[in-house]
């Protein structure tokens, strides 16, 4: 007997240190090589095609010099740090030999400290008399060199971009220049003499041109510029507000000679408050920017004094969950999957957007890159401006899925036949005499894509901005400064980085949830609109009763009998929708609870019950083996 148990201790103990060795043998063959394993649906942390496409144009190495704190690196960033250096790991075994990977430790005044600092990589006091923790890359080919000062964990999503398009501009140290025209002041602006004594500091230039800076040569261009220079590859031409005539032929002779046009244009600019200002004392709509003459000539129109209110994918106020009709917030659905401008793009968020309606033109060809959807209607942008009840109590559902954003392609004709046209004051004769020749066709195929909201790209919108020890750190809030820059990217011809960047923004929203709460605001709404009904109606009735009354004004303040009865049915016709609306919003929570349930409990008990049931499974037949024998 005692001869059975040490046999089986002594075999249980070969068999346990067998396995430690096989486990240490394929610790050892498999530790050279690391490989992560996705489950994201977006395959978020694998190397998208975009980096594959840089990394295969490489024709010399690229050195990536990682800088990376160990001893002082804080606890809540060794995570982060340790993905980075995955994701380094990556890209040296897709980059065939051409990505070098070389990591530094910056302890306090060693020779790597001097070499971060001399390849621009700066470090950052987390706490008061701590040294400098580094945690930032340098890309250097040849003598280019680009610098992510601090890889910051608030871009996490946006990493693989970064590291990216660092690579790509040191593959390609020329980048492509932007001409920038707006009526706003996205470059910034200097405060007046005044405001600096009282110490206020001038505007910085709006977040989306900054990141701009980063991959393209950014020139300014005048409003009321006569003629586009042609170093100029793509033009933006953002909220063109009070556009001239000669500024649109300009633009027009840009198109012609095969120049990329991207146009934020606007029917109800809400960040243009110095011009809302004197708009809403004229009684006009404020803000308002298109380019009418373009557009007719392209066969299209925006009108300018209409917005897009939608109930379907619209914004719920955080405070009373009223919806938001004009503030847009597009999901997959109204987002063009097909174009490689929005293929990997889940969300915009467009406020008092304007509508592109019409046919193009003969010779071209309109892809619709966002749209609203068929629950939607145009509203004037006065009433928009008012407030969203109104809209809502009003709101009828026209089935029509506007088109917000577009891409025109082929070849675009003139939209000035006759040539430039004349200035203020100018005769006929001294204008032909003057004029240039100008090109009625162009004579390849050309581009313009078309966006009707400008308030998009508002820094308060699209991104959220910190100051880390000087720089200006932009979280994308959602993916409209992911838009502009695909834009430019597939205009300027280098669209690698596209796929990149839209990981940043994705967004996986819980659409049943959103389903539910839509719903039920309007189901909510239609109430609020008949409580508003019944609530006029009596009004009208007590007024009609209090008109008919003889006396003094103090007589004419008490109420009659017939009065008293009619407010009296009043107050209990209120209080009966107050009884409504709450069950209303009782069985919406009941819905939303009962669905959030469910996904805590398969979240929190699918795993254990795939484990349970795997091991009773494994303990039936085990048994019925046992058995058989």
């Amino acid at each position: 007997m005692k001869s059975k148990n040490f046999a089986a201790i002594f075999y249980s103990g070969v068999g346990v240190a067998a396995m430690f060795l096989v486990l240490m043998a394929f610790y050892v063959l498999t530790s050279a090589f690391k490989q992560r394993v996705d489950l994201t649906q977006e395959k978020a942390f694998t190397l998208s095609p975009g980096t594959r496409h840089i990394l295969a144009r490489l024709d010399s190495p690229v050195t990536l010099r990682f800088y990376c704190s160990q001893a002082d690196m804080p606890p809540q960033l060794k995570p982060f740090a340790q993905e980075v250096e995955d994701l380094l790991d990556e890209y040296k075994q897709a980059g065939k030999g051409n990505i070098i990977v070389e990591k530094y430790d910056p302890i306090p005044d060693s020779d790597a400290e001097d070499s971060a600092r001399l390849n621009g990589v700066q470090g950052q006091l987390t706490q008061m008399g701590a040294d400098r923790v580094y945690l930032g890359l340098a890309v250097s080919r040849a003598d280019e060199k680009q610098a992510i000062p601090w890889l910051d964990p608030a871009r996490e999503r946006l990493l693989e971009y970064d590291v990216s398009r660092a690579i790509s501009r040191v593959i390609n140290p020329t980048p492509p220049t932007v001409g920038v025209m707006s009526a706003l002041p996205v470059f910034g602006e200097e405060s007046n003499p005044m405001m600096r004594q009282m110490g206020q500091a001038p505007s910085q230039p709006w977040v989306f041109l900054s990141e701009l800076k980063k991959d393209f040569n950014i020139v300014e261009v005048p409003m009321t510029a006569a003629k586009i220079d042609p170093d100029i590859n793509v033009l933006l031409a953002f909220h063109p507000r009070d556009i001239t005539e000669e500024t649109q032929f300009a633009l027009d002779q840009f198109v012609m000679r095969g120049g990329k046009l991207i146009a934020f244009l606007d029917p109800h600019a809400y960040f243009d408050q110095r011009h809302d200002q004197m708009a809403q004392m004229l009684g006009q709509s404020s803000g308002q920017s298109s380019l009418p003459k373009l557009l007719r000539a392209w066969g299209l129109d925006m009108d300018i004094n209409k917005v897009v209110a939608d109930l379907n994918c619209c914004l719920h106020n955080p405070q009373n969950g009223a919806l938001v009709p004009t503030i847009l917030l597009l999901t997959k659905k109204q987002i063009n999957g097909d174009d490689i401008v929005t293929a990997n793009m889940d969300n915009l968020e467009l406020a008092f957007a304007g509508a592109f309606t019409g046919k193009p033109a003969d010779g071209l060809t309109e892809t619709v890159l966002a749209h609203s959807s068929d629950q939607s209607e145009l509203v004037d942008g006065i009433t928009a401006s008012l407030g969203a009840d109104q809209i809502t109590r009003d709101f009828k559902a026209s089935g029509v899925q506007y088109a917000l954003a577009v891409r025109l392609t082929g070849k675009f004709k003139t939209a000035f036949p006759d040539g430039k046209p004349k200035e203020p004051g100018q005769s006929g004769a001294a204008a032909s005499t003057n004029a240039e020749p100008s090109l009625k066709e162009s004579p390849a195929n050309g581009a313009v894509i078309l966006l009707g909201d400008t308030d998009c790209l508002a820094d308060q919108v699209c991104v959220q901005v910190r100051d880390i020890m000087g720089f200006r750190i932009a979280q994308p809030l959602n993916g409209n400064l992911n838009f502009l820059q695909s834009c430019v990217e597939q205009m300027a011809g280098d669209s690698d980085l596209i796929s990149l960047r839209s990981r940043g923004s994705l967004n996986r929203p819980f659409t049943r949830l959103e389903e539910l709460e839509a719903r039920a605001g309007r189901q909510w709404e239609a109430k609020l609109k008949e409580l508003q009904s019944e609530r006029e109606s009596t009004q009208q009735k007590i007024n009609e009763l209090q008109a008919g009354k003889q006396g003094s004004a103090q007589q004419q303040m008490i109420l009659t009998p017939e009065q008293q009865k009619a407010l009296a049915k009043y107050q209990q016709d209120e209080a009966q929708a107050g009884k409504e609306l709450r069950q209303v919003q009782k069985n919406l929570r009941k819905d939303t609870d009962s669905l959030e349930a469910w996904i805590r409990v398969l979240n929190i008990g699918a795993m254990p019950a795939l484990v349970a049931l795997s091991g009773i499974v494994l303990a039936v037949v085990k048994h019925k083996r046992t058995a058989a024998k």
